[in-house]
């Protein structure tokens, strides 16, 4: 993909971009959702779908960061799709920076799916109305903003207005399915499907259900995930950040205490994930790294259990995130790339096109 300049980015107040942008766009929406059948903007852009597709419908509630890649993942699929908000220019902003960002990927080669851009912005409508925006369809996708109350409050007006075969599911990345969905009638429909950003390119998506959640919801939403091309995982249980969160704080809590006591700089600690772990991890994950540096599992464990006790035995307490480390990183991080939108979105461009290209050339192996 070209190198593009670097320009406002990602939950920032930016202007809408091109493919490496895709996922840098602002929370268009308050967050406030209208009650039940929602505000007077009604349903516009009205589309019709492929042949054949007319029971493949899904609704996207809100029209921010995720709920715009969400929306084009699964137009990408060949879902119609009805995008929600509560302000008519919201949404409109919000579906002419999809069809820039269609255009320049599908310009760029990058398109997902057997439709063109046009066919697949075709898919893609906009609504005001709760209700009429999920009327329809089969699978409902919640994208507000990560607060509780707010999520709750959505969930219980579509609680009262959907149907006992439509699937509930949240974009939260941290909040429990208990916290969101205990209490609703429809809650053996409800669960967690949680995206990674930019979730075009990068398609895990985590699957955790509430302890009510019905078997059959669960592989439903796994069986859509896979169709539109996300890579699904299962959580038999909910637990508190998920995986890919737990994962992720157990290498930033390790990383800063190696910081903070000195043993490594701020730059260094980076490359060694950059151009060491990561490199591995991009393709394979820790367990199979295991299996694949020794003879198996087994062997490895043989061969290291006890060299990683003892080294798991040092590792010290959960760190503050504050002081004298957060201001050594963060001058160290800052001399690197200046806290400045200029410099920050320039880099954040670079970082959302080295994905785009691993994301082709991880297809590329899997299918050599």
């Amino acid at each position: 993909m070209a190198a593009r300049r670097g320009r406002p980015e990602r939950r920032g107040q930016r202007e809408p971009m091109g493919a490496a942008a895709t996922w840098r766009l602002p929370w268009v929406g308050s967050g406030r959702l209208k009650g039940g059948g929602g505000g007077g903007g009604g349903c516009c852009c009205s589309v019709v779908s492929p042949a054949g597709m007319e029971s493949s419908q899904v609704a996207v509630i809100g029209s921010g960061l995720i709920g715009r890649s969400w929306a084009m993942v699964f137009a990408a699929g060949g879902f119609k799709v009805k995008l929600y908000d509560i302000a008519q220019q919201q949404l409109t902003g919000a579906l002419e920076n999809i069809r820039k960002q269609m255009k320049e990927l599908e310009e760029s080669g990058f398109l997902k799916g057997s439709l063109n851009a046009e066919k697949q912005l075709a898919l893609i409508s906009i609504c005001t109305d709760l209700k009429a925006a999920v009327e329809g369809a089969t699978f409902i996708q919640e994208c507000t903003p990560e607060n509780l109350e707010l999520k709750k409050k959505i969930f219980a007006q579509l609680d009262l207005i959907v149907g006992d075969n439509v699937i509930l599911s949240s974009s939260t990345s941290c909040l429990l399915p208990s916290k969101l969905f205990t209490g609703l009638k429809h809650v053996k429909q409800c669960i967690v499907s949680h995206p990674v950003n930019p979730p075009y390119f990068v398609p895990l998506v985590e699957i955790v259900p509430h302890p009510e959640t019905d078997p059959s919801t669960i592989e439903r939403t796994y069986a859509l995930m896979k169709k539109i091309g996300q890579s699904p995982v299962k959580l038999n249980r909910e637990i508190e950040g998920f995986v890919l969160n737990r994962l992720q704080y157990a290498v930033i809590s390790e990383a800063w205490r190696l910081v903070g006591e000195g043993v490594i700089s701020p730059t260094d600690l980076d490359l060694v994930m950059s151009d060491g772990l990561g490199m591995r991890y991009a393709f394979i994950g820790p367990l199979e790294t295991m299996h694949l540096n020794a003879e198996g599992i087994s062997n490895y464990c043989e061969r290291y259990r006890e060299g990683m006790k003892l080294v798991l035995n040092t590792f010290g307490s959960v760190p503050e995130f504050s002081g004298e480390t957060e201001q050594k990183i963060s001058q160290a991080m800052s001399e690197k790339i200046p806290v400045v939108p200029k410099h920050l979105n320039a880099r954040r461009e670079w970082r959302d096109e080295c994905l785009t290209g691993l994301a082709k050339l991880k297809k590329q192996m899997s299918s050599n």
